[in-house]
């Protein structure tokens, strides 16, 4: 088989002009631009700051922080509840727009498939693949969050021992260098599990109408015969993010930052640079069917056998 990138970009480029463009509709841009913000609600995230350990005291009050901050909540029982109670408020929402967020994938897929204009309709059909979705979702967050929250709790727990043995300015470069090699191997790992699950597992779910769990049988069929595929396909995903990325910025430079305000409110962000999503879930589509029609989510019929030519009377 021979498994192309840029020919399904090209068709996901072309539904894309003929979807958004042709002719242009400005009611059409924000009903499927709402469905795509939901799709993307829980793929938005905020970068941290690095802490300062210049300083040997600076350093020690880093690697002491959750032994510090243990003490201040025990010794404030009022903040400390009021922290929980914060904390839980924030598990309810991230929840609540995870299952929101799973319906609008199969909404936002729908639109992009059928070149449709709707929301009730897709929201009400694909419920039961949209809690399926949702559960696996929210299962791999929950499996990430504690992966990663064990890494980092051994961080500081080994880091404070080490600290307190005399490595008072940084800790052993090896020690630094192997965690954030197994960090960034999790991480690559659950990149491309959530990128999966998005791109093809729920395209898989929204042609067969099976749960979560059965498209992931289907999607492991084909990704066993063409893994470096699927694993070029998340490379070029990634460049194309940050090719993204770049341009907003030079967007905002070059509106002297008023593009910039209109791509910080969520809605009109999403509207905005519609065409950038559209094409992105039309290109995963694009990308899957050519792995056979029975992953082919726009419904072509396959391709005719050619017939063999009649044997020549005698």
């Amino acid at each position: 088989m021979n498994v192309q990138f840029m020919e399904p970009l090209g068709l996901a480029w072309g539904r894309m002009k003929a979807a958004l463009f042709k002719p242009f509709d400005i009611h059409k841009w924000f009903v499927v631009g709402f469905n795509a913000f939901l799709a993307g609600l829980m793929e938005f995230s905020n970068g941290g700051s690095g802490a300062r350990a210049g300083k040997e005291g600076d350093f020690g009050d880093f690697i002491h922080f959750p032994r510090t901050a243990w003490i201040w909540l025990t010794d404030h029982p009022g903040w400390a509840i009021a922290i929980l109670f914060a904390v839980l408020v924030a598990i309810a929402v991230i929840i609540t727009l995870t299952w929101v967020s799973s319906r609008g994938v199969f909404m936002f897929i729908d639109n992009v498939v059928g070149d449709r204009v709707e929301i009730a309709k897709p929201w009400r059909e694909y419920q039961r693949e949209g809690n399926s979705l949702f559960v696996w979702r929210l299962l791999l967050g929950l499996a990430g969050f504690a992966t990663f929250g064990l890494l980092m709790a051994f961080f500081f727990a080994r880091g404070a021992v080490l600290y307190d043995r005399g490595f008072r300015s940084v800790l052993p470069l090896g020690f630094i260098i192997g965690l954030a090699l197994i960090a960034l191997a999790l991480a690559i790992v659950w990149g491309y599990i959530a990128l999966f699950l998005k791109d093809f597992v729920a395209p898989l779910m929204y042609k067969n109408r099976v749960t979560c769990g059965r498209a992931w049988k289907l999607f492991l069929a084909v990704f066993r015969k063409h893994p470096f595929h699927f694993a070029g396909y998340g490379i070029l995903i990634f460049l194309f993010m940050i090719a993204f990325v770049i341009a907003v910025i030079l967007a905002g430079i070059f509106t002297c930052c008023i593009g910039w305000f209109i791509l910080i409110i969520p809605y009109i962000s999403t509207v905005a640079t519609l065409p950038v999503w559209y094409t992105y879930r039309a290109f995963s589509l694009e990308f899957l069917a050519q792995f056979g029609p029975e992953n082919d989510a726009f419904g072509r019929p396959a391709a005719a056998e050619p017939q063999a030519a009649p044997a020549p009377a005698i």
